[in-house]
């Protein structure tokens, strides 16, 4: 199935992934990773999913230059001009940016669909359903549409978006925007049916992405336009590669979404888990008799439960008596940590291994 000609898609594929390490480090994030070992990456599958709704040409990747070797070859079928390598990182608003300058290029009056690397969907064609309705709805108004689905655990790792007037059977405007709120505050919101999860899918036509970036960021690829009113796309990385840095560091989320006052929300229901965090995986997976996950790993477990295990080929790991537990070990690092509000607790140990014993272990 293919949507609409006049549809783009970005991928945003050049964070670092320290929310899943030690599996996933610095050089060789997540995105890269074949995590579950089914043959394809996070990256790929991504891919994957949008090339069975769109022409290959019309897929784009973003990622930083260190990983633009992997991108390359991850997906050879990927177009060498789609493939855009940030020189420093700056967060998804700049980088979004830039890939909306590129495609409106292209093509003038564009939607553009903007996909994290790192999610998984268990239903295929309701997926491409949403995304069908959602090109529909950018096309025929100017705001930004993002794609939401409905809480079933009070996550404090998560984003959530609370539900304004409805102007459709699944759609609303947004009243607000939470980041990563506490636990306490999480159950509120589920429990009020009133707010759904930020999957981080968006789309807009980029026109209007456009304006958006040229009232809430820096004057960058603005004044490459007044300067280069036709150029190539070899002058645009060039400018890019010196310019980029001007840009700050700034989320998506926070520096255009929540910003804007045309900004909509879809219900979906696609069946959707964000990978990108150890609990995050381990509400997503399927789980064994004790409630333990394990990932792609060869273990032997006698009374122990609620524990997510992932590690290295050619280990053997023999577990007793732990409950509620991640287990991760990869190269240098073994990380065992309580599995509750799991990111914020990895972050702390990632900062503080990076100042005690340096990047190696990062």
């Amino acid at each position: 199935m293919t949507i609409i000609d006049k549809s783009y898609c970005v991928i945003l594929a050049g964070g670092k992934g320290r929310r899943l390490w030690p599996c996933s480090r610095e050089q060789y994030p997540k995105q890269f990773i074949d995590f579950f070992g089914t043959g394809r990456t996070q990256l790929q599958a991504t891919f994957d999913r949008f090339a069975r709704i769109l022409p290959i040409d019309h897929i784009f990747v973003n990622t930083n230059e260190t990983y633009a070797h992997i991108v390359r070859e991850q997906l050879p079928e990927l177009p060498p001009e789609n493939l855009m390598a940030e020189p420093i990182y700056r967060n998804t608003a700049p980088s979004v940016a830039w890939a909306a300058h590129r495609i409106r290029r292209l093509c003038p009056d564009a939607s553009l669909i903007v996909a994290p690397s790192d999610q998984m969907v268990l239903n295929e064609e309701a997926f491409a359903k949403n995304i069908a309705d959602g090109v529909a709805f950018v096309e025929s108004r100017d705001g930004l549409l993002t794609m939401g689905v409905k809480p079933t655990r009070p996550d404090p790792g998560y984003g959530y978006v609370q539900l304004g007037e409805m102007i459709g059977d699944s759609l609303n405007k947004v009243k607000s925007f939470t980041e990563k709120p506490s636990r306490e505050f999480a159950r509120i919101f589920m429990e009020s049916g009133e707010f759904y999860w930020n999957t981080g899918l968006f789309l807009s036509n980029v026109h209007f992405l456009l304006k958006c970036f040229d009232e809430l960021l820096p004057f960058v690829l603005r004044k490459f336009d007044q300067e280069h009113p036709t150029f190539t796309i070899e002058e645009e990385e060039k400018y890019i590669a010196e310019n980029f840095p001007l840009y700050p560091n700034l989320s998506i989320d926070y520096g255009i979404l929540e910003k804007s006052d045309e900004v909509y929300v879809m219900k979906c229901d696609f069946g959707w888990a964000d990978l990108g965090t150890w609990h995050g995986i381990y509400e997503a997976k399927q789980k064994s008799e004790d409630d333990n996950v394990v990932i792609d790993s060869d273990v032997m477990i006698d009374n122990s439960r609620n524990n997510i295990i992932k590690l290295e080929k050619g280990k053997l790991g023999v577990i007793n008596g732990l409950e509620g537990f991640i287990v991760a070990e990869h190269d240098n690092v073994l990380l065992i940590c309580k599995k509750e509000d799991s990111s914020a607790l990895v972050r702390k140990y990632v900062n503080e291994v990076l100042l005690k014993k340096g990047s190696e272990y990062i």
